[in-house]
């Protein structure tokens, strides 16, 4: 694409010196391995940790393999769409205030609310709802709907395919009526049967409560829509299997006999299952039998059609989503290098609270990203201020606040994640085996396997992505003498493998996203193929999307944003590394998100970072090519991660394999904000999604124009800043993150 070259454009001179200086720092880095430098002695929790507790990742890439230029991808076969007029499906609200309560039980008592549960009524054969007064047990709130459908459209077959789509709507009807039943005694609490519960039954109730129900009206458009997509199918000769969902968000498969995708064997190479998006367009006039040989051009074509028919919402490709670290210096503009200064424990000179002291996790003294913000020793021009939040609000968080990371997955085995009480189960949400990596499509297991892509690729290797994400976030268990500390110490990860080999696909995050929040089960069969529901039984507070798509925000993720906030939940978005406007990205250009850019050590915006006025705060993404607190290290974010070619950073001396590791990018700014909204979660725990995010506004630093700035040359149609005609601005944010600047509650915090 035009738009993503002129955007990623960077000058060779100025390639040749950000390299030059990213070798600088790699040298400082061999140096230490060789024991020629070692760390401040005054790190005293890093020289008596063991060396399997501090070791680092030794390799730092001065010169990393450039990719092509960022271009959309999507899956080969697989098209996402929803129907028209889709009725809202919303969960059901359970408020905690009276007056609202007693207005719902008014209702019901009401001609209109009588006649409401007479039409709600379940068939003879099925049980009878309790009457009003009647206790409502957890067992049957819990008891899990009907697993939604999967059709088969054969043209080959198609009465066949037309007989399969009545006899799914007759089958799926007796189980709306019994989810709408359920649904009634849940409106019918009242507020001393909200009371008589145990804490937890209440927690169980509202959990129910968020869940989209199976409405017969969403599932019968569903239905109707299949008659559309069979007849499109017809036209081209191509099969398909069509996956139905509790909010009306259809997945076709077309190709390989309709197969979906869990049903896919091997490990092909990934042309086989992914095409660029403008290599695979359809043709004016298509002639069936020349697209039955091109699935990429049928899926073009399949889509475009769909669209024209007018019967839909919305129809695209299943797009390709990637993690975002930044791995192309070679895009990067040019800066100078900062003053070097020593380095010292992180200690401040600030009262703190005697309930929190700094963590004694040893890695603790290289993260300055997590430091308070100033020039003092101890501190860092770029510190997002949690050590300062931790002491003067006693808090560190909650184990009642969850967030839920979309990514790869987690590795399980970590040692500083697999002892970490604030895991919770997951999902890996991948659908097919040949991205999944691990031999399989969906399951219970969210453990990362790997992502490598293309192993040919110079510097290709597993990114472990989420496994940093989620350790920036709190994964790891902090405060236990090993490793690294987290933002959040008390919180709850539920980890989401989304991403698997080459990426992840639309459709995965979007089930992903709501899968996190609650509001739909996953799916999972067995060798007989009988599908069952996995709930999250931990649904999430806020998710955390460090993900990217060069394009415009798919109308199927919005769907899926909006869907999980109108239920309370704060997505999280990483602005994306290609510097440009994250208008151009997703999901950091779709609404209802807090989009997230990089700042580096300095609170300046990093160089790779995308920028434009849908970002609302800027924060800690790292630069692999500085090193500005002077510590002998890249200025990188310092989280878990699983690595070889390391060293232990007191002596020196070269250690095989490590779990810690220094990465740079908006993937790892993203995970700053949300550690800090769920730090204030905890401070506030009745507090809404908007007044959780107003808090964050409103203690954001003020910044100054040069901070998101960057040479004019390198961002087209940027700004000049007044006074400095070479330098461009760059929206990025109303301000820099700093915990340190929230108020401390009159009537104390929660958490530790």
């Amino acid at each position: 694409m035009a738009l993503g070259g002129a955007a990623l454009l960077a000058a060779c001179d100025q390639i040749d010196t950000r390299i030059e200086r990213a070798r600088e720092i790699a040298d400082a880095s061999v140096d230490q391995i060789n024991g020629e430098t070692v760390i401040d002695p005054t790190y005293r929790n890093l020289e008596r940790a063991a060396p399997a507790d501090r070791a680092l990742a030794g390799t730092v890439i001065a010169q990393f393999a450039v990719d092509d230029e960022e271009r959309p991808m999507f899956a080969i076969g697989s098209i996402i769409a929803k129907p028209l007029d889709i009725p809202a499906s919303g969960p059901v609200e359970i408020p905690d205030d009276a007056a609202m309560i007693e207005e719902e039980l008014e209702y019901f008592d009401s001609p209109e609310g009588e006649a409401m549960l007479e039409a709600g009524e379940p068939p003879a054969a099925a049980p009878a709802p309790p009457a009003a007064e009647a206790p409502v047990t957890r067992e049957i709130l819990a008891e899990p709907a009907q697993v939604m459908p999967r059709i088969k459209l054969d043209p080959r077959a198609a009465q066949e395919s037309r007989q399969e789509i009545a006899e799914a709507g007759r089958n799926i009807e007796q189980f709306a009526l019994k989810d709408d039943t359920q649904r009634l005694q849940m409106r019918r609490l009242s507020q001393d049967d909200l009371k008589a519960m145990a804490p937890e039954e209440r927690v169980e109730v509202r959990k129910i409560a968020r869940r989209a129900p199976v409405a017969r009206e969403v599932v019968q458009k569903q239905l109707d829509a299949n008659a559309v997509m069979l007849d499109t199918m017809t036209r081209y000769g191509v099969g398909g299997e069509v996956a139905l969902s509790r909010q009306g968000q259809m997945v076709i498969q077309i190709g390989a006999d309709g197969a979906n995708p869990t049903q896919f064997r091997g490990r092909n190479g990934p042309a086989d299952f992914l095409a660029r998006a403008e290599a695979a367009e359809c043709p004016d006039n298509p002639d069936a039998a020349v697209i039955r040989e091109d699935l990429a051009v049928a899926t073009a074509c399949v889509v475009r059609d769909l669209r024209a028919s007018g019967q839909f919402e919305y129809v695209e490709p299943d797009f390709i989503f990637q993690n975002q670290f930044a791995r192309k210096p070679k895009d990067m503009p040019v800066g100078t290098p900062g003053e070097t200064k020593t380095g010292s424990n992180g200690s401040t000179a600030t009262p703190a609270k005697p309930a929190v002291s700094d963590p004694n996790d040893p890695l603790w003294a290289l993260q300055w990203h997590f430091r308070d913000k100033g020039t003092a020793e101890g501190r860092t021009a770029g510190g997002a201020g949690f050590e300062s939040f931790w002491k003067s609000q006693g808090i560190t968080g909650s184990d009642g606040i969850v967030v839920a990371v979309v990514d790869t997955g987690l590795q399980m085995n970590h040692p500083d994640i697999a002892g970490s009480p604030n895991i919770m189960p997951g999902y890996d949400m991948v659908s097919d085996p040949r991205m999944g990596n691990d031999g399989d499509g969906r399951d219970t297991d969210p453990n990362d396997p790997g992502d490598l892509c293309d192993p040919t690729k110079p510097g290709a290797a597993d990114s472990f992505h989420g496994t940093h994400v989620a350790g920036t976030i709190g994964a790891a268990a902090t405060n236990n003498g090993a490793g690294v500390a987290g933002g959040a110490w008390d919180v709850r990860i539920v980890p989401v493998r989304a991403l698997g080999k080459c990426g992840g696909r639309l459709s995965d995050i979007n089930d992903a996203i709501r899968w996190a929040a609650g509001l739909v089960p996953a799916e999972v069969s067995d060798e007989n193929n009988v599908w069952t529901e996995v709930w999250n039984e931990n649904p999430a507070d806020i998710i955390n999307l460090s993900i990217g798509l060069l394009g415009t925000c798919p109308a199927s993720l919005q769907d899926a944003i909006d869907s999980v906030t109108e239920a309370g939940v704060i997505v999280v978005s990483a602005a994306g590394n290609a510097r440009m406007a994250t208008s151009l990205y997703a999901p950091a250009g779709c609404r209802n998100v807090v989009t997230v850019a990089a700042s580096d050590a300095r609170g300046q915006i990093a160089p790779y970072s995308n920028f434009g006025p849908e970002v609302m705060v800027l924060a800690p993404g790292g630069d692999l090519t500085r090193d500005d607190n002077g510590d002998g290290k890249p200025d990188g974010v310092l989280s878990t991660k699983a690595a070889t070619n390391c060293y232990d950073p007191v002596t020196g001396a070269g250690v095989e394999n490590c779990f810690y590791a220094y990465e740079q990018g908006t993937s790892m700014a993203a995970p700053h904000v949300s550690a800090a909204l769920a730090l204030l979660k905890a401070r506030d725990p009745g507090a809404s999604r908007e007044d959780i995010i107003s808090t964050l506004r409103a203690a954001l630093e003020p910044r100054e124009s040069l901070q998101c700035a960057g040479l004019c040359s390198q961002y087209p149609g940027a700004a000049p800043i007044e006074g400095s005609p070479d330098m461009c601005a760059r929206p990025c944010g109303q301000g820099l993150l700093n915990m340190a600047n929230v108020p401390v509650k009159a009537t104390g915090g929660g958490g530790r």
